[in-house]
C-alpha cells in the first residue's frame, strides 16, 4: 500500500495551495453533478454529500467513521447538516493539521488496520477515494490485490454492525488502460502510457481496481451491494473547476508556487508532479476512458 511518506508527498506537498485556491474544508474527490454542469463546484459536493448521508442513513446522533477523510468537508457537512457524531483518519499530516485546526477530531492512521478497540463501532463509514492507495504495483504484480480488498472489507464488518452501510467512491481501471510493460515516462506525451505514468508519479505505492466488480466481489459474503454508479463525466468536470481554482491569483499561494521553484530545478521527481499538475493526468485518463470512477453503497449482512 501507499505508505504515509507516499501520502504525505502527494497530499501535505499541496497542503497550502489546495487550501488557499479550494478552501479550508475543500472537497478533494469528485463531485456530483449528474449532468447538470451549471452547478457551481460548491453545489455538486454538497448533492456528493446529502447522496452519500441519505444512502447511509446518517441522522441525528448517527456515530460515522470517514476513512481518508481529506480536510474534512465531509466531516464538516454530516456534523453542521445532520448532527451525527464523526471522526476522521488520514495518512497525511498537513491534512490532519488542517483539519483539526478547524475542529475536527481527525487522526494520522491507516485506515485498513482500525479495530473496534481503537475508537468503538460505528452506525456507518465512507472511504472517499481511499481505496486508489490501499493496493501498491508490487503487490499487484505479486497477486496480492484481491486479497488487500478481501483483507480491508473484513476489517469493515468487525466496525459496522448487521445493516450498517459504507460508502466508498474510487478510481477505476477502463477498458482502454495500456499494458503495464508500456508504460513509461518517456513515451509520446499524452499518450495513455505517459499519463498512466504520470499517474503513477502522482500517487506513488498505489495501483487501482480493475473495475467496480473487483471490488463488489471482494466485498461479500459480509456485504451486499445496495447501489452502483459511474461519477466519470461529473469528475472529468470537477478536475476542470479545481484548475480554474489553482490558476486563480492569489498573492500568497503564488509567493508559495515561488517558494517550490528551487525544489523545481533540484528534484527530477518533483517536476514530474508539476507535469501532473500542469495537465491534470487523472483527466485525461477520464476522457480517453483509461480509467473510470464509480460510486458505491454496501449494507453490512
Amino acid at each position: 500500500m501507499a505508505d504515509k511518506n507516499d501520502l504525505d508527498f502527494t497530499y501535505t506537498t499541496i497542503d497550502k495551495i489546495f487550501r488557499l485556491s479550494i478552501g479550508e474544508t475543500g472537497d478533494y474527490s469528485g463531485a456530483k453533478y449528474d449532468g447538470d454542469f451549471s452547478m457551481t463546484l460548491e453545489e455538486a459536493q454538497r448533492a456528493k454529500h446529502r447522496f452519500i448521508a441519505d444512502s447511509l442513513n446518517i441522522g441525528k446522533g448517527s456515530k460515522v467513521l470517514d476513512m481518508a477523510c481529506g480536510w474534512g468537508p465531509f466531516i464538516k457537512y454530516i456534523t453542521a447538516e445532520r448532527g451525527a457524531e464523526s471522526m476522521g483518519l488520514t495518512l497525511s499530516e498537513g491534512q490532519a493539521a488542517a483539519c483539526r485546526k478547524n475542529g475536527m477530531k481527525v487522526f494520522v492512521q491507516d485506515c485498513r488496520y482500525v479495530k473496534p478497540e481503537d475508537y468503538g463501532t460505528f452506525d456507518a463509514i465512507t472511504c472517499i477515494g481511499g481505496l486508489e492507495h490501499f493496493c501498491s504495483v508490487e503487490e499487484w504484480k505479486a497477486g496480492k490485490q484481491e486479497q488487500v480488498y478481501k483483507d480491508f472489507f473484513t476489517t469493515l464488518t468487525k466496525l459496522l454492525p448487521v445493516g450498517g452501510r459504507f460508502y466508498m467512491q474510487t478510481m477505476t481501471f477502463s477498458k482502454n488502460m495500456p499494458d503495464f510493460e508500456d508504460i513509461n515516462i518517456r513515451a509520446k506525451k499524452g499518450s495513455p502510457a505517459h499519463v498512466m505514468a504520470l499517474m503513477i508519479k502522482e500517487f506513488p505505492g498505489s495501483w487501482l481496481p480493475y473495475g467496480p466488480d473487483m471490488v463488489i466481489q471482494n466485498a461479500m459474503p459480509g456485504f451486499k451491494l445496495i447501489s452502483k454508479s459511474s461519477g466519470r463525466l461529473d469528475y472529468i468536470e470537477t478536475i476542470g473547476q479545481w484548475r480554474k481554482r489553482f490558476r486563480k491569483f492569489n498573492l500568497k499561494k503564488y509567493g508559495l508556487y515561488l517558494s517550490l521553484l528551487p525544489k523545481y530545478i533540484t528534484d527530477k521527481e518533483f517536476r514530474h508532479q508539476v507535469e501532473v499538475f500542469r495537465i491534470s493526468p487523472n483527466r485525461i485518463c477520464f476522457e480517453q476512458e483509461i480509467m473510470d470512477h464509480y460510486r458505491l453503497v454496501f449494507e453490512r449482512v
